[in-house]
């Protein structure tokens, strides 16, 4: 089969790979009908995820049919369509009867396209396939299904759930790439008062208003004035940091209020300042995390009645062996005004 391979730093290539088989009971190996690129395979290339040795077939998000089953599968079978999630889980450690599984003990968490080959693949072995992979509803589409991997469930849990939005806040969202729309789409659950976009890209600043955002500001102004102007000089209740760079968490600890939540979800290679000099008297209450998907099932089912935007953030389509293509303007996304990129299996 074909694969998308990690090479190193800033090295990647479409090339031939042996084809993935089931090596423990709990596997299912799957056939890719529609995959994404995310900011996080970014990330990769450019050495922020040192795990993750060369050789290893990038990503962690896809939509398919399984082909194959271990002897211990119950939930699925050959035939059936089914989302890939980006989170494995055993479904049996401390962390997973928690419902925390991007924290699994046993062999599962963030594995696809970082410690085990991913799913930018013609085909892909799936670990603990009970816990890992959803059957899907037949009325959801394969590109809306695949966003419903990651982002939706990351922005949601990680920036809204954990930013603890509520009715009428204020919330901030720093970084309008896909992983910020998609948390302004869910914010939108919670009824905040206002939101409040941050980014360079003019583009993408239009992308957080049609998705949502009341008040839309270039992080190359003052993104610090307009807040306070637009709440009376108290700050945000909620920032929900989207990028993973040092200037856009620092500015989340300046927008913030009094007694307010910084919800980070960016992936950062780079240290950032905490300044505790100046934040440890304002009762801030800071959180991290990597996705735990717990709520993927929800949000599917949203999807499939409509409620949730999830073709809005889809902006570039590409056949599955123009992978290096699709890379290519999803990495310069600024330039082309790329969000998410959906490569597909061709129709037979």
């Amino acid at each position: 089969m074909r694969a998308l391979v990690f090479h190193g730093h800033g090295k990647s290539s479409w090339d031939e790979v042996p084809d993935p088989t089931v090596k423990e009971a709990a596997d299912a190996v799957v056939r890719v009908d529609a995959v994404t690129i995310c900011g996080t395979d970014l990330h990769i290339l450019k050495g922020d995820i040192p795990e993750v040795v060369p050789g290893t077939v990038l990503g962690h998000e896809a939509v398919g049919e399984v082909v194959e089953a271990g002897g211990d599968v119950r939930t699925v079978r050959p035939g059936d369509r089914v989302l890939v999630s980006c989170i494995s889980a055993c479904g049996r450690c401390r962390f997973c009867r928690e419902a925390r599984y991007g924290q699994c003990l046993g062999g599962g968490g963030w594995v696809l396209g970082h410690v085990i080959d991913g799913t930018q693949a013609e085909y892909v072995r799936v670990p603990y396939a009970d816990f890992s992979v959803h059957r899907l509803p037949g009325a959801l589409d394969s590109k809306d299904a695949v966003l419903l991997a990651d982002i939706f469930p990351t922005a949601y849990e990680v920036g809204v759930l954990n930013g603890r939005v509520r009715p009428g806040d204020t919330v901030v969202v720093v970084g309008a790439g896909p992983i910020g729309l998609a948390a302004i789409a869910t914010a939108r659950l919670f009824s905040p008062g206002r939101i409040i976009a941050v980014d360079l890209a003019e583009s993408r600043l239009a992308a957080a208003r049609r998705l949502g955002a009341e008040a839309v500001v270039s992080a190359s102004e003052d993104p610090r004035r307009l807040i306070e102007d637009l709440t009376g000089g108290a700050g945000a209740d909620v920032a929900i940091e989207a990028v993973g760079v040092p200037e856009s968490f620092e500015l989340c600890t300046r927008v913030v209020r009094p007694g307010g939540h910084i919800a980070n979800i960016g992936v950062h290679g780079k240290a950032a300042v905490l300044h505790l000099e100046d934040l440890w008297i304002r009762d801030l209450t800071i959180t991290t995390g990597l996705v735990d998907t717990f709520s993927t099932p929800m949000l599917m089912g949203m999807a499939a009645a409509g409620r949730l935007p999830t073709s809005a953030l889809v902006t570039h389509n590409f056949p599955l062996d123009r992978m290096e293509e699709a890379y290519e303007v999803f990495s310069g996304a600024r330039a082309d005004g790329a969000l998410k990129v959906v490569l597909e299996r061709p129709a037979a």
